[in-house]
C-alpha cells in the first residue's frame, strides 16, 4: 500500500475567544515609594518631553505623596480611564484606592495570586503594570471584597482594639518572666497573675512589701489555694533589676488597659451613630444561658448595639457571643448581598474545601489559607461545641468521630457561617434546634437511605418486631 502522511486534524476557530470587556482599563503596580501605571496604548496622550525613551508612552511612574496621587488620578482622567485594577500589597494601596474611588473610578483590588499564573513571564515593575492592564481589559481579574464605608470605620476601631489587647498581653508575659527570675511562684498558686489576688500581690511587692505572709493576706475569698500555700510560693530573691522590669511591665500594662478603655468609648460612640435598622422592633430574648463577660470584652451592651446596626440579632445563633458577632459584622457588615450565594460567602471566609483533583483522583481538599478574621472568629466559636446540647454540637461530635477535631471545627464553622448568611440576607426568625431533634432527623435520613439501597437490590427494609 502506498505510504500516507499522518492525519492532521483541521483547526477549528473557537467561538469563545478572548474579548476585551473593559476597553478603558488601567493597571497599577503598587509600591511604597512609586506606583507604576499602564493604560491602553490608544488612550494614552503623547509622552511629555522628559519621558524616558525606554518606557512606552502608555506607562508612567508616579510618587506616593498626596500630590503625586492626585497627578496620577488626573492623568487617568485625561486617558479616559473608567476602571482600574491594582494588586493588594500591604497597606500601600489604601490611600490610592480611596482617592480613585472618590474620583468616580471603578477600582478593582486584586489578589496577587490572580496575576501570577503565567510561568516564564519576565518580571519587572514596568511589565507588571502592563500585565495587570491586559488581564483586566479581558475581564480575567475579580475584585476582592471590600465592605461599605461605615463598616470600614468600624473595622478599623475593632482592629485597633485587638492590637491593644495583644500588646497588653505581651506585658503580662513580661510580668511572669520577672517573677520567675525572682523565683516568685505566683503563677503556680493563682489562676491569673493579673486577677484580683495576683494583681494585689504584685502591687504590694512594688510598694516595698517582702514578707510572704503579709503578701498572702491579699488572697481573695474565692481563691482555691490556701493562704499558707500562697505564702510558701512568695519567697524570692528580690533582685533590683528584676523588680525594675516588673514595675515597667505593670506600668505598660496599665497604660494599654487605659488605651483599651478609651478605644471602647470611641467604639461605643460610633456604633450609636450608625443608622437604626430595627424599625422599632424589640431585641429578641435569648433562650440559652448567658456567659459572664471576660476581662477583654467591652463594658457596654455590644449585642444591643449590633442589633440596631444590623436589624437582626446575630447573637441568637449557637456559639455567637457578642464578641464573635462584633468581629463578624465588623469584617463583613450587615449587607451580604455582595455574595450571590451562601457558597460564595463560606468560600470567602476560608471555610470551603479547595478540591485539587486530576485523572479522577482527589489530591487535596484543604481549605484556603488566609488571614480572614471573621473566619477565625467562627472557628473559635466552633471549638466550644464539643459538649454543646444543640444541633451544631451533635453535628460537631459526629464529624469529629469520623475525621477528627480539626476538620470537625472547619465543618461546624461552615454550618455556623451559613446560618449567619441566611440571617443577615433574609432576616427570618431563627429557631434553635436541639441535639435530640438533630439526632432523630439524622437517624431518619439514614433509615431512608438504607431502605432505598435495599430496594435497589430487590429487598424490602422493615422494622424489627418489638421484643417481649
Amino acid at each position: 500500500m502506498p505510504g500516507s502522511s499522518p492525519h492532521v486534524p483541521r483547526r477549528r476557530s473557537s467561538s469563545r475567544s478572548l474579548r476585551i470587556t473593559h476597553p478603558h482599563a488601567a493597571g497599577i503596580d503598587i509600591h511604597s515609594s512609586v506606583h507604576w501605571v499602564a493604560v491602553p496604548p490608544g488612550d494614552a496622550p503623547p509622552a511629555p518631553s522628559g519621558h524616558s525613551s525606554q518606557l512606552p508612552a502608555h506607562v508612567r511612574s508616579f510618587g506616593t505623596c498626596t500630590a503625586d496621587l492626585a497627578d496620577l488620578a488626573d492623568w487617568l482622567g485625561q486617558c479616559h480611564i473608567r476602571t482600574v485594577a491594582m494588586e493588594s500589597t500591604g497597606v500601600y494601596w489604601i490611600p490610592l484606592f480611596e482617592l480613585l474611588e472618590a474620583r468616580g473610578f471603578e477600582v478593582y483590588l486584586v489578589e496577587p495570586r490572580q496575576s501570577r499564573h503565567a510561568p516564564g513571564r519576565p518580571k519587572s515593575d514596568v511589565l507588571d503594570c502592563q500585565w495587570l492592564q491586559r488581564l483586566h481589559s479581558y475581564g480575567l481579574l475579580s475584585a476582592s471584597f471590600r465592605p461599605a464605608e461605615q463598616v470600614i470605620v468600624l473595622r478599623s476601631y475593632l482592629r485597633q482594639r485587638q492590637m491593644l489587647i495583644r500588646y497588653a498581653g505581651m506585658h503580662v508575659q513580661h510580668m511572669q518572666k520577672a517573677l520567675e527570675q525572682m523565683n516568685v511562684k505566683l503563677a503556680e498558686v493563682v489562676k491569673d497573675v493579673i486577677g484580683v489576688t495576683g494583681y494585689a500581690i504584685i502591687r504590694a511587692i512594688l510598694s516595698g512589701q517582702r514578707d510572704p505572709h503579709e503578701l498572702a493576706q491579699f488572697r481573695h475569698g474565692l481563691c482555691k489555694r490556701t493562704q499558707a500555700e500562697i505564702a510558701r510560693a512568695l519567697h524570692g530573691n528580690w533582685r533590683e533589676e528584676h523588680l525594675f522590669a516588673l514595675r515597667q511591665a505593670v506600668e505598660l500594662h496599665t497604660f494599654y488597659r487605659e488605651q483599651l478603655r478609651r478605644c471602647d468609648e470611641q467604639l461605643q460612640a460610633y456604633l450609636a451613630s450608625l443608622q437604626d435598622r430595627t424599625e422599632g422592633r424589640p431585641q429578641p430574648p435569648r433562650t440559652r444561658r448567658r456567659y459572664s463577660k471576660g476581662v477583654n470584652e467591652p463594658a457596654f451592651d455590644v449585642a444591643g448595639a449590633l442589633y440596631r446596626m444590623a436589624g437582626v440579632d446575630v447573637t441568637v445563633l449557637e456559639g455567637m457571643e457578642a464578641s464573635t458577632a462584633l468581629v463578624v459584622l465588623a469584617e463583613v457588615g450587615p449587607d451580604v448581598s455582595r455574595f450571590p450565594t451562601v457558597k460564595h460567602f463560606t468560600s470567602w471566609l476560608g471555610l470551603a474545601p479547595q478540591h485539587q483533583g486530576s485523572a479522577g483522583k482527589i489530591k487535596s481538599r484543604r481549605v484556603r489559607r488566609g488571614a480572614c478574621r471573621a473566619g477565625r472568629a467562627l472557628r473559635l466559636a466552633a471549638q466550644g461545641f464539643h459538649h454543646a446540647r444543640h444541633a451544631l454540637g451533635a453535628f460537631y461530635r459526629r464529624i469529629q468521630a469520623r475525621v477528627g477535631a480539626p476538620k470537625a471545627i472547619v465543618a461546624t464553622a461552615r454550618k455556623l457561617a451559613e446560618r449567619v448568611y441566611r440571617l443577615l440576607r433574609y432576616g427570618a426568625a431563627y429557631v434553635c434546634q436541639g441535639a435530640e431533634a438533630y439526632e432523630a432527623a439524622y437517624r431518619a435520613k439514614l433509615v431512608k437511605g438504607l431502605a432505598r439501597r435495599a430496594a435497589e437490590f430487590g429487598y424490602r427494609l422493615e422494622p424489627a418486631p418489638a421484643g417481649p
